[in-house]
C-alpha cells in the first residue's frame, strides 16, 4: 500500500474509488453549470426564440384523425345529395377526380346525419359534435382544403411535412427550430397516442435533415403497464450516483464532441441524455392526469382520446411548444365499410373531450395564445365504394381534392367558414386552401414568414412550404 506523509495509509481499491467520486464529482459540476447555461439562455439549442414577427400563438395542440375524416358527415353540408341519394354520380363530375378515384366512385350516399347552425355565427355543425357545436363561434371552418395523393402514407406526410414523397422536416420542428421551447425540462414536440403508431409511423415527426433534437417525441398515453416513457428511470440506483454517472458521461461526451466539431448528431445524443435525467420528475408530474381536480377529469372523460387531450393540456401549459394528439393506431377514420357505426364511434369517443379542451383552455385564459387545429390527411367522396347492400356496412373512400379542417384559438376568425366545395362535397369552387397554404399560415400564426424559415441543407435553403404556399389573411382576425 502507499505510504502518505502524514503515515496514512490507503488501498489501492479505494484510491481508485476516491478517484472515482472525484471524477463523477467534477462531471457533476460539469453538468449543472451547463444546466445553469440552458437556464440562461445561452447553450440549448431548444432555448427559446424571437419570430419574424409578433405570434398570435405560441403554441400549437394539433387534434390528428389520422384516416380521413368524412367532411360532408361532419362539418360540410350538402343538402344536394339527399336530393340524388342513390343515384349514379353524373360522368361531368366524375372526370374531375384524379385517376386513381375515377374507377372508386359509385352511388351517391347523402349524409344520414343531420346538420343544424349553432351559436350567434349560425355555423352549421353535424348532429354527431353536440359538446363540440357549443363552441361553434370559436370555431373557423376550412371546406376547401385540397392535399395531393389520395392514400394514407403520403397523405400523412404531406400534412406533417409539406412533402408526400422526400423525408422533409415536420411542421412541428420548425416550429420548434424556430421558437425555441419554453419547457426546461420537457421535449419541446411531443406527439401523443393511445395505442400504436398511425400510417407513416415516426416520419410523420420526424426532423429530417433538422438538428435530432427539433425531432419529435412520441408517447403512447395508453401503454401496458402504465409505463408512458420506457426506460426513462432506473430502478437500483440512487439519484446522486445517477447524477455523477450522467455528469461523467457528459464529460466524456464533451471531449469527443471537441474533437469532431460540427457533429450535431452529438450535440442531439448529448442533448437527449440530459433532457431525459431532467424528465424523471418533471415527465412523471406532466402525465400524472390523477393531480387534475374529479371535475376536470369528468369534464374530459375517463377514455383514451380524453385522457389524451388532458395530458396534451397539461403539457402546453409546461410550455411545450407543439402537441400533436392522433386519435388511434393506423387509420381508424379510414371508413371503407361500416361507416355509419364507425363514425357515430369516433365522434363519441372525441367529441366531449375536443369541447372539454377548449373549454378548459378558454377559462385558463390559454386559448387567445394556443392554436388548435382539427383534421386528418384527406376527406371522403360522398358516394359509396359497394352497395348499397346493408346501410351499416357502407363506406365512402379517400378524397383530397376538397376536404375540411377547423382551426380555433390564437388570431383565428371563429365563428366562420371558409371555401366552397361544390354540391357534391367533391370538388372546390370557391378559395381552395392547399395544405401549403395551410401551413404558410400557421408559422404565420406562430410569427414567421415562411419564405424565411429556412435552414440550408445539402447547398439549399429548404422551408416547409418548398416554393409554394400563401398566409390565408381571410381567416385570420
Amino acid at each position: 500500500m502507499p505510504k502518505m506523509d502524514n503515515d496514512f495509509q490507503i488501498s489501492r481499491r479505494a484510491a481508485l474509488q476516491q478517484l472515482g467520486f472525484g471524477m463523477g464529482a467534477v462531471a457533476a459540476s460539469d453538468m449543472l453549470a451547463a444546466a445553469d447555461g440552458v437556464k440562461a439562455g445561452l447553450e440549448s439549442p431548444l432555448a427559446p426564440r424571437m419570430p419574424h414577427f409578433p405570434a398570435r400563438a405560441k403554441r400549437v395542440i394539433h387534434l390528428f384523425m389520422n384516416g380521413g375524416p368524412s367532411q360532408m358527415d361532419t362539418f360540410d353540408p350538402k343538402p344536394t345529395l339527399t336530393k340524388l341519394d342513390g343515384k349514379p354520380l353524373p360522368d361531368s363530375i366524375k372526370e374531375t377526380l384524379q385517376n386513381v378515384q375515377k374507377k372508386r366512385v359509385g352511388t351517391i350516399w347523402a349524409s344520414p346525419f343531420k346538420f343544424s347552425k349553432h351559436g350567434q355565427s349560425g355555423l352549421e355543425i353535424s348532429e354527431l359534435y353536440p359538446q363540440l357545436a357549443k363552441h361553434a363561434d370559436k370555431l373557423c371552418v376550412i371546406r376547401s382544403m385540397q392535399s395531393e395523393i389520395a392514400n394514407h402514407s403520403p397523405g400523412l406526410l404531406m400534412m406533417n411535412c409539406g412533402h408526400s414523397v422526400l423525408a422533409r422536416p415536420s411542421l412541428g420542428s420548425w416550429a420548434l427550430y424556430g421558437l425555441g421551447t419554453e419547457s426546461e425540462d420537457l421535449p419541446g414536440y411531443v406527439v401523443l397516442m393511445p395505442s400504436g403508431m398511425p400510417t407513416a409511423q415516426s416520419r410523420n415527426w420526424t426532423s429530417a435533415f433538422l438538428p435530432g433534437v427539433f425531432q419529435g417525441t412520441h408517447i403512447e398515453t395508453n401503454a401496458k403497464g402504465g409505463d408512458l416513457i420506457p426506460h426513462l428511470t432506473r430502478k437500483g440506483i440512487r439519484s446522486g450516483t445517477q447524477r455523477n454517472q450522467l455528469g461523467l458521461t457528459r464529460f466524456l461526451n464533451q471531449g469527443h464532441k471537441n474533437l469532431r466539431p460540427g457533429d450535431e448528431r452529438l450535440d442531439s445524443r448529448i442533448h437527449s441524455m440530459e433532457l431525459a435525467f431532467r424528465m424523471q420528475s418533471a415527465a412523471t408530474d406532466a402525465f400524472d392526469i390523477t393531480k387534475e381536480p374529479e371535475a376536470i377529469r369528468e369534464n374530459y372523460g375517463d377514455t383514451p382520446v380524453g385522457r389524451n387531450l388532458l395530458m396534451a393540456r397539461r403539457l402546453a401549459e409546461r410550455g411545450v411548444r407543439y402537441i400533436q394528439c392522433y386519435h388511434g393506431a393506423g387509420q381508424p377514420w379510414d371508413n371503407h365499410s361500416g361507416l355509419l357505426p364507425r363514425i357515430k364511434a369516433l365522434t363519441g369517443d372525441s367529441d366531449q373531450p375536443i369541447a372539454a379542451l377548449l373549454t378548459d383552455l378558454e377559462e385558463r385564459g390559454m386559448l387567445d395564445d394556443t392554436l388548435v387545429i382539427w383534421g386528418g390527411e384527406m376527406g371522403r367522396t360522398s358516394t359509396i365504394q359497394k352497395g348499397p347492400s346493408k346501410i351499416n356496412q357502407v363506406g365512402r373512400d379517400h378524397h383530397v381534392d376538397g376536404f375540411t379542417v377547423w382551426m380555433a384559438g390564437a388570431g383565428v376568425r371563429g365563428g366562420t367558414s371558409y371555401g366552397k366545395t361544390d354540391d357534391f362535397a367533391l370538388s372546390v369552387v370557391e378559395d381552395p386552401v392547399h395544405v401549403h397554404d395551410l401551413h404558410a399560415t400557421i408559422l404565420h400564426l406562430l410569427g414567421f414568414d415562411h419564405k424565411k424559415l429556412t435552414f440550408r441543407y445539402s447547398g439549399r435553403d429548404f422551408r416547409l412550404t418548398d416554393v409554394h404556399g400563401r398566409v390565408v389573411d381571410e381567416i385570420l382576425s
